[in-house]
């Protein structure tokens, strides 16, 4: 006989979590079957131990700049057992006994195991049926998606989750992909002293961000060593008959202009795919790019089964998938919640960091929007000069008829922190007149959006700005 609950999820990750968080003491029973970790991608291959490599390569380059701010003399030595040691305590050491009975404490009923939708309200576990009475959450998230190029499979290549916990430190890294993955990690490990080769077959790195964007973080990353291809795909991968004897290289790439890249390790930064084989033959729908095909706003796939998180296509952020916890919980328990996905944030942890929401220029083109731009150097402020930082970029994009922000990308220190403000903002529609009134603190990086907000509201239809 089946085992009856009024909810089953699909995953136990950070929507999953939230989802028994937002359930809790409401009476409802709920299961949550997980394969894996409890806590998903994030805490044990993903956000927590590539933000921990990328912290530690932060501090040696912040020991580089005292030499020019404030010291004759600075001597250090990487320890790389200390950095994988410290990354892995962060990574909770792969236990998810903490975060498992923090679960189990909402009431939710715990099971291991692949879980597979058979039907609109059964999940088979290992032979076992859990049978859902009012909805089924699907929040099992996404893996990362390797394109087929030759001789791929023949290779020992990392993904993100070998990456963010390395056994070792490769002497040279060549990374296929230049997204956030790409480029977080490539920083990382350049810093930590191996020779990085990042090889992007669009013609700009970071391609789901302003061109602004890639074009401002380029020179701080070949300031670290970094070598940045793009628009030339790597077509065959290959062991190489005799590495030279100087290193021990593992891999050998053949890019489509004919250029060879040799290295010790080859990291596929090429994107995610979700998690299908659990859904697909329930016959729910999915996009082009195979995504769980769901309402943005109500994250229904059908009458009584929601989608969370990664596996919708709707963003793969980790706040999002608690974000969407929370509303599936709100809309199980009778509230008409709908998410808004007007102002998702996102950052890109490099230094400096990159940070955007909203719509890029040439999308909100495409909308049909009379776009207004202002454009800045952070740099070029008294907190810059301060920071000792130049080459960065701050660019707002305004709706001229509305007379409100739309969009906005941050290449600059503290641009995570930053973004807070103009996600607000966005979300709100609140009036650009009124954005270019605020007070930002002096001299802080935040106060070169002041700025841009002034020019923005000079180019609207009222064209006047607070004094």
């Amino acid at each position: 006989m089946p085992r009856e609950f009024d909810v089953v999820c699909l995953g136990g990750g950070v929507a999953g979590e939230a989802l028994a968080a937002g359930l809790r003491n409401s009476g409802l029973t709920l299961a949550i079957v997980e394969r894996e970790l409890v806590g998903g991608e994030c805490p044990y291959w993903g956000c927590m131990p590539s933000k921990t490599l990328l912290r530690s390569g932060e501090t040696l380059r912040e020991a580089d700049r005292a030499r020019r701010l404030a010291a004759s003399r600075v001597d250090w030595t990487v320890d790389f057992s200390k950095v994988a040691t410290r990354v892995r305590w962060m990574a909770r050491d792969l236990d998810d006994s903490r975060p498992a009975g923090a679960l189990e404490a909402t009431g939710a009923t715990l099971v291991r195991g692949d879980g597979i939708l058979t039907d609109a309200r059964t999940v088979d576990v290992g032979g076992e049926s859990l049978m859902a009475r009012r909805a089924v959450v699907i929040a099992n998230g996404s893996t990362a998606s390797i394109p087929p190029i030759q001789g791929l499979d023949a290779v020992d290549f990392w993904t993100n989750r070998q990456a963010t916990l390395p056994p070792e430190l490769p002497a040279s890294l060549a990374i296929l992909g230049g997204g956030a993955i790409g480029v977080e990690l490539g920083q990382a490990f350049a810093r930590l002293g191996s020779r990085v080769t990042l090889i992007e077959a669009g013609p700009t790195f970071l391609g789901h961000e302003e061109p602004e964007a890639g074009t401002a973080l380029r020179p701080h990353l070949e300031a670290d060593g970094i070598t940045v291809m793009t628009g030339d795909p790597c077509v065959a991968v290959e062991r190489p008959a005799a590495p030279p004897s100087h290193e021990r290289a593992a891999v050998v790439l053949h890019l489509k202009s004919g250029a060879l890249i040799t290295a010790d390790r080859l990291l596929v930064a090429t994107g995610r795919r979700p998690n299908a084989d659990a859904w697909r033959t329930a016959g729910l729908g999915q996009t082009e790019r195979g995504w769980l095909k769901v309402d943005p706003a109500t994250l229904e796939a059908q009458p009584g089964i929601f989608g969370a998180g990664d596996v919708t296509g709707l963003g793969g952020f980790t706040h999002l998938a608690h974000y969407h916890g929370q509303v599936v919980a709100r809309r199980i328990l009778g509230a008409d919640a709908r998410a808004d996905h007007t102002a998702v944030p996102r950052v890109t942890f490099t230094d400096p960091e990159v940070a955007s929401v909203g719509m890029s220029e040439a999308s909100a083109r495409e909308r049909g929007v009379d776009v207004i731009v202002a454009s800045t150097e952070p740099g070029a402020s008294a907190r810059g000069y301060i920071h000792d930082f130049q080459g960065g970029l701050i660019k707002l994009v305004g709706d001229r008829q509305r007379g409100v922000l739309i969009g906005a990308t941050l290449v600059t220190p503290r641009a995570g922190e930053i973004v807070g403000e103009l996600v607000l903002a966005i979300k709100l529609g609140t009036p650009l007149q009124t954005l270019a009134d605020v007070i930002h603190p002096f001299p802080a990086f935040s106060r070169v959006i002041g700025k841009s907000l002034g020019e923005l509201a000079a180019k609207t239809t009222t064209g006047s700005v607070p004094g």
